[in-house]
């Protein structure tokens, strides 16, 4: 499978993330929730960079930077594919990856204005249900 560029990456140039960033970390998430399993190859850097209107140069960095942490490989005259590695992450350690830096900044604002463990898990419990 490979993804389609124009529905499986949005860039945004207000967000103050680097765009770079943004690209590897949709493409982390789309790892981490199964949408890309192993073996599975990317779309081009031509493809990407020109989907989103990037440098293609963006998107290259991107993918070294992916390529040099062990999420994805070069297939030599293929492109890029997500890597199958024995003791790599699992899909659940990925997510966990993926949402603590959220969840990190959250517990810091709890503890700010006061808020119990109880408290906060209460509120996330409610507002998770009312996503449902």
């Amino acid at each position: 499978m490979v993804l389609d560029p124009k529905t499986s990456f949005s860039i945004s140039t207000s967000s103050g993330v680097p765009i770079y960033r943004q690209i590897m970390d949709q493409i982390k998430i789309h790892i981490a929730s199964g949408r890309l399993k192993e073996n599975d190859f990317l779309p081009s850097v031509r493809q990407i960079a020109k989907e989103l209107e990037v440098n293609p140069m963006t998107v290259s960095k991107a993918y070294s930077l992916l390529e040099t942490a062990g999420r994805i490989e070069t297939v030599r005259g293929q492109g890029m594919r997500v890597r199958s590695v024995e003791g790599a992450a699992t899909p659940l350690q990925d997510r966990n990856e993926q949402i603590a830096p959220l969840l990190k900044e959250i517990i810091g604002k709890a503890k700010q204005i006061s808020l119990s463990k109880e408290e906060l898990i209460d509120t996330i419990r409610t507002l998770w249900e009312d996503q449902q």
